[in-house]
């Protein structure tokens, strides 16, 4: 994510920028050179969902590397529509996630996808909480890289976390812990994990915190440095990297809400986004607002890694936190999650983006915006494209649609 060039004349650059080169940029030398040290330190490579509770993971030693997150950098540096045709061309479906196809694309032909493609891995954890194309993608992944495939079931939520969803989840955490001691040959150290949960919840902290300061207006950041900044929060959880990085991140957000410097010039309209990013448009898409003095204040996605641990044991802990996930909950909680954010950063009004690829995150959305729109009294924009694949982006109408919208704040 953070592979993307900022092309705005009128954007504030951040200056932890270099940062976070440097903490990716070793993040990622560290996974494609898995097979040089890996070995030697008896660190074996896992491939995860994002939703994956990658603190056990790291209670065993073992080092994550995330298909999404290549697959955003693939779609950023224009590799995502090879890869995809590569996939397609070995049967699957245009209709189904970018981020798999491009995935698989480069599975099969790594030659094609940046880095070299990611490393092969020695195991596989997929979780549900996201979506349900995961076990499948993870399914195809097993079958052709031959390693085992650990899945956390995360039941739907339509209203609150029960006690029996509870003990489902936790039952599932303490099989897989099992499991990984059996692939890994280390025995399970609750310490070791609390150690990992402490890290994680101070890294969720900085980001909570350095979010809220968006509250100020104009806003210190626009919707592309939330996207690029939340790259730590997935890769690095319960990383002292990932602290020192977010540190410096918080700092230099605070002190720029502390000088009223906003993220862009002259801020008019202040904007909630929903949904993941366009990354093949990245900063073109947000420059059509920015021109116009619009920020994206805040938004949901990056917004899903803003969540407080949930209290109790190490496993306790996990089992709640990793199945509350917003896309696991019902469309009202996602309605009123989206209506307490226009509320709290005192927003103009929100952009949804119809993203082909996931469903489960934009199959309700209508249902949500004629909900919030009513509750609130606020304009909302429902734009049509694809996460990753620039082939289902139409810039045009997109084009069209955005300047209407924005029309409505004159």
């Amino acid at each position: 994510m953070n592979e993307v060039r900022e092309k705005q004349s009128n954007y504030r650059p951040l200056s932890s920028k270099k940062a976070l080169q440097k903490t990716m940029g070793r993040y990622y030398a560290l996974t494609n050179y898995h097979r040089y040290w890996g070995k030697i330190f008896r660190r074996p490579l896992a491939w995860v969902t994002s939703g994956a509770p990658v603190e056990l993971l790291r209670a065993f030693n073992i080092h994550s590397a995330y298909p999404e997150q290549y697959a955003a950098i693939y779609s950023a540096r224009n590799a995502t529509v090879a890869l995809c045709e590569v996939s397609e061309a070995a049967g699957y479906s245009q209709d189904l996630c970018s981020y798999a196809r491009s995935n698989i694309g480069g599975v099969l032909r790594p030659d094609l996808a940046p880095l070299g493609g990611m490393p092969k891995p020695n195991l596989l954890v997929a979780c549900n909480n996201i979506c349900g194309t995961v076990l499948k993608w993870y399914e195809v992944l097993a079958r052709h890289f031959k390693v085992p495939l650990l899945v956390l079931d995360t039941p739907f939520l339509p209203h609150e976390f029960t006690a029996q969803a509870k003990a489902y989840v936790l039952e599932q955490l303490i099989s897989m812990a099992n499991d990984l001691e059996k692939i890994t040959g280390c025995p399970f150290d609750e310490k070791k994990l609390a150690a990992e949960m402490k890290r994680s919840r101070e890294i969720t902290s900085l980001w909570i915190e350095t979010r809220q300061y968006c509250q100020n207006s104009p806003s210190p950041l626009n919707a592309p440095d939330l996207f690029i900044n939340m790259a730590p929060i997935v890769v690095l959880r319960g990383s002292k990297a990932g602290i020192e990085y977010y540190r410096k991140l918080r700092d230099e957000v605070k002190q720029r809400a502390a000088l009223a410097q906003g993220a862009i010039e002259d801020e008019r309209i202040r904007l909630v986004w929903d949904n993941i990013a366009i990354w093949p448009q990245l900063f073109s898409f947000y420059k059509m607002f920015s021109e116009k003095g619009a920020c994206f204040i805040t938004d949901t996605y990056s917004g899903g890694w803003a969540v407080e641990h949930a209290p109790g044991t190490p496993m306790e802990s996990l089992a709640a936190t990793y199945t509350e996930i917003f896309l696991n909950r019902s469309p009202k909680y996602r309605a009123n999650q989206l209506i307490k954010l226009i509320e709290d950063y005192k927003a103009n009004g929100f952009v949804m983006h119809s993203n082909r690829s996931c469903k489960p995150y934009s199959l309700v959305q209508e249902v949500i915006r004629k909900e919030v729109m009513r509750e609130t009294g606020v304009p909302g924009l429902m734009i049509e494209a694809d996460m990753a694949d620039p082939r289902a982006y139409a810039e045009e109408p997109v084009r069209n649609r955005v300047q209407a919208f924005l029309e409505t704040f004159l």
